[in-house]
Parts: C-alpha cells; structure tokens; sequence
C-alpha cells in the first residue's frame, strides 16, 4: 500500500504524485486513499489544539490574577459580591480575574508611601555585583577545566554536579555559620553577594565549560603562535566567541540576585537594606494583608528580568544548546 505525507493543504503520495482531496485517489498511481488521510489530520489538529489552549489557561490564571489585584486598586482578593443564594452567573464572576474598575493606586502608593523604590535599587545593586562576579568567576573556571589538565579536575567537575543535587535549603545553616560567624558578615551586602556568586558558580561552569569545548583548540594554538599570551588569548579570542554562553550565565546569575528571598530575608536585618522580595514580605503577613501592594510590587519586580531576557534572547538558544552538548 502507498503511503502519502501531507503539507498545509497538499496531500502528496510516496510515489510522488498529488492526491485528490475530493476521492482520495492517487492521480499517478491511481491508488484510492478515500479521503482518511485529510479527516484524521484535521481531527487530530482540533484535539491538540484544545489541549493546548486548555494548557495555556491553567498556566496563565495566576498571572491574570495577580495583574488584577494588583490594578484593582483594592487590597483584598474578592471582586465579586455573591448574592444569599448565587447561581452560575455569579459563581462564575467571583473567580473571573477582572476587577470592577481599574486602577493604578497601587502602583503609585507602592512606588511613593513605600520604601519600595530603595529596595529595587538595593536589589539592582546586589544583582549587578553578583552577575559580574558570577560570570568572571564561572568563565575563569571553566576555561581551565576546558582546556588545562590537572590533578582533581574530573573530581572537581563531578562535585560541581553532586552540589546541584541538594536543594539550596540544605546549605542555609553552615553558609550562615560561614559568613556570619567566621567572616562576620551578617547583615552585609559584601556576605549576600559573595553566597549568591557561589551558590551559581556549579551550573554556570557546567554551561560554559561545554561551551568552551565547542571552540575549536586550533584558534588558540594560531594565536600561541603569533605571540599571544594565555591573557590576551582568554579575553580578546575566546570571550568573544562565547557571547553566547556568557549571556545564559549573566541572566543565570542576575536572577538568581534579583528573585532570591531565604538567604537575603536571613542575612539583611536592617529594613533600609531590604531588597525587592524581602520587602514585598512585609505587604502581606500575620500584621497586614495588603494584596493589591503586593501584586503590584510583583509585577514591578518582573519587569527588569523580563526586559534583559528580551535583550538577551537571541544568545539564549545557541547558548543552552552548545553548553549542553558533551564535548
């Protein structure tokens, strides 16, 4: 029997013939296919597609509802006063994320009654400091594991994965007794950026180590030859050729400064030195339930990482796949 394959609206058969649609017959080789073909690909495109679509709302129904919260105006999470005795209709108005009116109130008692404003730069600040960090130290260690031959090497590179194994909760305790205790850096932005700096360090230098094995080694060696040092060789050739993989490892190491809450709510105890989200902590708790702050605090939050993964995007593909390769 003839297989056939088909392209948008042109069924093709094996034997390279077109099909007609209307009898499902092969006009070179005169085989019958009786239209099957066509019926079961639209059936199986509407099913796919209203899984899809069903998919897309249960994600995105938490992101609307945050979005009105947060310009609803309000500070509570009910929009809809249901009647004694509410029928369909209403129920259905009560879950609905659209608020009554919309408003900015939040965002504006946010951004001027709150301190909120000195905890994003607080947070810009630690966030900056940690990416630069990150990145310099993840591309030094890479590069060495990349390409230098040493003692400890694949032992050093196996406890980079087995760190990644245990969750971040795990480390609280003795990084606390470490940078506190030991090096006497509690509530110091110095002691923040250097846990977040290390905390990246084993999934950065896994990406970019496999990044740097993509590059070819005969680069290196024309330059060697040219007179270039190891120095000139690492920042001028092959920095540049892994543009790719250093942007995965800043955005990597940005969000993981911008969004983090455990160790910074643990370590900051002064609230002018707050960031972003131990700050939005304090909108909502045992004292204050002030839900229209703390979604639009949120959605303020999510603005600088959306718009460096935006500036970033076309590095991001080329970056995970390349660094994912085993070289």
């Amino acid at each position: 029997a003839k297989t056939h394959s088909r392209y948008n609206d042109l069924v093709i058969c094996s034997c390279g013939g077109p099909i007609n649609l209307a009898d499902g017959t092969c006009r070179l080789a005169g085989t019958t296919y009786l239209g099957q073909a066509k019926v079961g690909r639209g059936s199986s495109d509407g099913n796919d597609r209203a899984v899809l679509i069903i998919f897309t709302i249960i994600a995105i129904y938490p992101v609307l509802w945050v979005v009105t919260v947060a310009f609803s105006g309000q500070q509570n999470l009910a929009f809809a006063d249901l009647p004694a005795d509410p029928g369909f209709f209403d129920r259905l108005r009560a879950v609905l994320p659209w608020p009554e009116q919309w408003s900015l109130k939040n965002f504006t008692d946010v951004l001027t009654e709150q301190p909120f404003l000195r905890w994003m730069l607080n947070s810009a600040f630690v966030a900056a400091i940690t990416t630069l960090g990150g990145v310099f130290l993840a591309c030094t260690a890479a590069y060495a594991f990349s390409r230098f031959s040493f003692p400890g090497r694949k032992a050093g590179m196996m406890s980079f994965l087995i760190s990644q194994m245990f969750p971040g909760t795990l480390l609280l305790v003795p990084i606390y007794i470490i940078v506190v205790s030991w090096l006497g850096l509690g509530n110091n932005y110095l002691g923040l950026i250097l846990v977040y700096s290390v905390t990246a360090i084993p999934f950065c230098v896994w990406m970019m180590k496999g990044y740097f094995d993509t590059i070819p080694l005969e680069i290196e060696e024309s330059a060697i030859m040219d007179g270039a040092s190891r120095q000139v060789i690492f920042f001028k050739i092959i920095l540049p050729l892994a543009k790719p993989a250093v942007a995965v490892t800043a955005l990597f190491s940005f969000m993981t400064a911008w969004n983090e809450f455990i160790l910074a709510a643990t370590f900051l105890e002064e609230e002018s030195m707050y960031t972003a989200p131990v700050g939005l902590k304090f909108f909502v708790g045992g004292f204050a339930s002030n839900w229209g702050y703390f979604a639009a605090g949120s959605i303020i939050i999510s603005i600088p990482v959306v718009l460096l993964f935006l500036y970033l995007q076309k590095y991001l593909v080329s970056g995970l796949t390349a660094g994912g390769v085993k070289g």
